[in-house]
């Protein structure tokens, strides 16, 4: 019956059947064809998935976001950062990977990202003379640093499954944003002059502090967020429900932005957006508990404990899995499918499920911008009106960079607890 359940997977997926409606429907097959368990277990999965407080954070950052590019705030750091790097050559590709670094750390979410920052980015690199696989792959590879850089949508989700601090998940994945930011950015440095990339005039000193200063109420967003989990002054879902109080208040009386009519149109687009990410988690929990009662973990474990190669061999296998998993399934049910299934075998072989969740995350992260299913890259692509093809040409240059990144994490993984276990020394 497994395998037939496999196969009836890969065809719903393959039919273009939405990952959520596969994932509903062979759990319900599953247990409805084991005979002793109540088909009314499926339902209560999926409400019992969605009845936690941490998952809470999603749709708030998800709004925090959606509160953001409404009030314009966005465009304040698009301007600040083409003020300080779009002099350089190849400045507006350098603006759109730190803009995204910035935004990363206030939303929480890559696909925000991509559809918030791309839609200004992708026709203003069009128009001053950037390729349309360039403006797209810049965007869509930069916009996977939201799912990295804390706070994080993803990151959240992975705490509440393994059962980690989320603050301590939040500090290991700093230091590697900020590389994957740098080696974007190291791309981009490569093909400025290959490409010859277009430069704008240098913003005069004056102009850039008032840029600055314009900005600053986003840019001190990440600091405040960062700093109230860090401290234990709020937890990461009463970070994500400050960030839309902040947004909303900066975006009506600051900027002057938001107006409250159209609040109504903000909260049901949210809702469009979140419902999507929290049914397929929702179907993902029913599924989870069809493959706990085929003690696939125990499989797996016995797999792990009887193969050469220790931590590497398994960290590699993980990250080949999972990349293969993201380019079908979005993070959010990949991590409720099969992290219930790896943890007991990350553990039996002494790897911190910190470092596990990071690597995870990074993983199904670049998923997002490899075809078919990608979501930022579809974003992108749309925005910019090429096939998924040439954008993942202009993509693959940023792609790879990134996965160089993964793999020095996978080489060296007890490297990224320093600063966890130096901000919170009681877990390690």
């Amino acid at each position: 019956m497994g395998a037939l359940l496999v196969v009836m997977f890969v065809v719903f997926v393959a039919i273009g059947v939405p990952i959520s409606f596969a994932l509903g429907v062979v759990s319900f097959v599953g247990i409805n064809s084991m005979g002793t368990i109540p088909n009314i277990v499926v339902f209560t999965k999926m409400f019992n998935g969605l009845n936690s407080f941490t998952l809470l954070a999603v749709p708030l950052f998800i709004l925090a976001a959606n509160l953001m590019n409404e009030g314009a705030i966005t465009e304040k750091l698009i301007d600040c950062c083409n003020s300080m790097v779009g002099h350089f050559r190849g400045g507006l590709a350098y603006s759109n990977v730190l803009v995204s670094m910035i935004f990363a750390g206030i939303s929480g979410s890559s696909q925000a990202d991509t559809a918030g920052v791309g839609k200004i980015f992708i026709p203003a690199m069009e128009k001053q003379g950037y390729d349309k696989g360039t403006s797209v792959g810049v965007t869509a590879a930069s916009s996977t640093l939201g799912s990295i850089i804390p706070p994080s949508i993803t990151m959240v989700v992975y705490a509440g499954i393994a059962n980690v601090s989320t603050g301590a998940l939040f500090m290991s994945g700093l230091v590697p944003g900020i590389l994957l930011g740098l080696a974007m950015m190291a791309v981009v440095k490569f093909y400025s002059k290959r490409k010859n990339f277009p430069k704008c005039e240098r913003v005069p000193m004056k102009q850039v502090i008032k840029q600055t200063m314009d900005s600053l109420p986003a840019l001190l967003t990440p600091i405040i967020l960062i700093g109230g989990i860090v401290s234990g002054l709020f937890t990461p879902t009463e970070s994500a429900a400050f960030a839309c109080i902040y947004a909303l208040l900066i975006g009506i009386f600051f900027y002057k932005t938001i107006k409250v009519k159209n609040l109504p149109r903000i909260l049901i687009e949210t809702m469009k957006l979140s419902s999507l990410s929290l049914f397929a988690l929702a179907t993902a929990n029913a599924l989870g508990e069809l493959l706990s009662y085929y003690q696939l973990n125990v499989i797996v474990q016995q797999f792990f404990m009887n193969m050469a190669g220790g931590k590497l061999v398994f960290l590699l296998v993980v990250v080949a899995f999972f990349m293969f998993v993201g380019t079908f399934m979005d993070a959010v049910p990949a991590m409720i499918l099969f992290v219930p299934i790896i943890l007991p075998s990350s553990t039996a072989l002494g790897i911190s499920p910190i470092i596990l969740g990071l690597i995870i995350v990074v993983t199904l992260a670049l998923g997002l911008v490899t075809p078919p299913y990608g979501l930022c890259l579809l974003i992108a692509s749309s925005i910019s009106g090429i096939t998924i093809e040439d954008a993942f040409k202009g993509t693959l240059p940023y792609f790879l960079s990134s996965l160089a990144v993964l793999l020095l994490m996978v080489l060296f993984p007890d490297l990224w607890l320093a600063i966890p276990a130096t901000v919170f020394p009681g877990l390690f």
